[in-house]
């Protein structure tokens, strides 16, 4: 086992053949995304992103995520991914909970957090073709990435814990 100060950054980018499902994953230490709630709207608002076309399930609508590395945990890998693809700045996020999609040798955490305001949330990199703030009950109007879209109602009554 490596130390931290001995970790590659990106250590965890590449596939996983998922032996529950038979597909291919990304993250060779699972993957998280996080699930951003806007509460200061006079109804709750969640981000989606716009997956860009030559990324895994480009062209759906997810959530902003992407590999764990060795030394992260879910909430650091949400949050970080969240930043990189959709400029959200950590200190805007309150983190309610953590759902798990755990396929065995894989797994994919969703990080579900509420936030005050836009959370500074922009296109920041390449992997991200738009951002919607998306009313809970218009999410699964969106042509969803399919592991979004097989935990969306799990996800959605989640959401609405947090906000109870």
């Amino acid at each position: 086992m490596c130390q931290h100060r001995d970790v590659a950054f990106r250590d965890g980018d590449g596939w996983v053949f998922c032996t529950q499902c038979n597909n291919r994953h990304w993250g060779l230490h699972g993957a998280a995304g996080l699930l951003l709630i806007r509460t200061d709207l006079p109804e709750p608002r969640v981000l989606l992103q716009l997956r860009a076309a030559w990324t895994h399930g480009g062209g759906t609508w997810a959530l902003p995520g992407g590999a764990l590395d060795s030394h992260e945990d879910s909430a650091t890998a949400a949050a970080r991914e969240a930043h990189e693809e959709a400029g959200i700045e950590p200190h805007h996020l309150s983190i309610k909970t953590i759902f798990s999609d755990d396929h065995g040798n894989w797994k994919y955490d969703t990080v579900i957090a509420h936030t005050s305001g836009d959370a500074g949330a922009y296109l920041s990199n390449e992997e991200s073709e738009d951002l919607h703030w998306v009313l809970i009950g218009d999410v699964q109007t969106y042509e969803l990435h399919p592991g979004l879209a097989a935990s969306w109602p799990t996800l959605k009554q989640a959401v609405s814990d947090t906000l109870n």
